[in-house]
């Protein structure tokens, strides 16, 4: 049998100061050290602007609240982007530092895409993108598919599996997502620690994309630019601090 290639995880590091939610700070609001350095709200915990389906050029009319400063996709019973749908920023984004706070309900499965290209009205499932996936590793089932565990919480989906000693917090509590893209390097953290990175296009990607459901996408997660999505997963999740920062790559692309 084939055997699978696997990526090495570098030492971890702590997240750099601009991108942590400070104590006391009003969610959906940014300090004015992370102004300084660049960051923008993705979402002002009011309103849907900057947003869209992504198969609709608005904003859901349904499957999606905004309530007490989150963004939250609504339970209807675990079917794939088939109630509310998926949602992607109007905006594209090709290197950046992206963070998000996400609280799942029990047995929720939901996920952050970023990279996300060809959008289509009328595409079955969810849009095709490089996908942090967002999931309760405990009662989803999604978590013991997929190889060596790439489909549990953080990993990129079906792809690459988290580390096994990422820091997650309990269900009801928030999680911090952070995602850099820098170039064809990409990394995945979560809550202030490094659990995964790779280098887009590299023989090792390739090679896991060859043992994934997306084998047959030519130029999955290649693209020099995309959206970034919030995944409708038929579950309750919800989603708040969004907050991006474009960065000049320092990895060639």
């Amino acid at each position: 049998m084939h055997q699978r290639r696997r990526m090495t995880l570098l030492p971890v590091i702590g997240f750099a100061l601009g991108s942590l939610f400070a104590a006391g700070q009003v969610p959906n609001t940014l300090t004015d050290r992370e102004v300084k350095e660049g960051w923008v709200l993705l979402f002002d915990g009011k309103t849907p602007h900057g947003w869209r389906g992504a198969k609709i050029d608005k904003f859901p009319e349904y499957g999606w609240a905004i309530e007490n400063g989150e963004l939250s996709v609504l339970e209807s019973g675990g079917a794939e982007s088939r109630h509310g749908g998926d949602i992607v920023t109007v905006d594209q984004y090709d290197n950046f530092e992206l963070s998000v706070e996400f609280k799942l309900t029990p047995g929720a499965n939901s996920g952050i895409k970023y990279n996300v290209v060809g959008i289509e009205p009328n595409r079955p499932g969810s849009a095709i993108g490089l996908e942090y996936q967002v999931l309760d590793d405990s009662r989803h089932p999604d978590a013991k598919k997929g190889i060596s565990g790439n489909r549990t919480l953080g990993s990129l989906y079906d792809l690459i599996p988290a580390a096994a000693d990422k820091p997650v917090k309990p269900i009801g509590e928030w999680n911090q997502a952070r995602i850099l893209v820098d170039g064809k390097h990409v990394e995945h953290w979560l809550n202030g620690k490094k659990i995964l990175e790779y280098e887009r296009g590299s023989e090792g990607f390739r090679a896991h994309k060859a043992e994934s459901k997306f084998k047959d996408n030519q130029g999955f997660g290649e693209h020099p630019k995309g959206h970034i999505l919030l995944q409708d997963h038929g579950n309750r999740v919800s989603y708040r601090n969004i907050k991006l920062r474009p960065i000049k790559a320092k990895q060639s692309s």
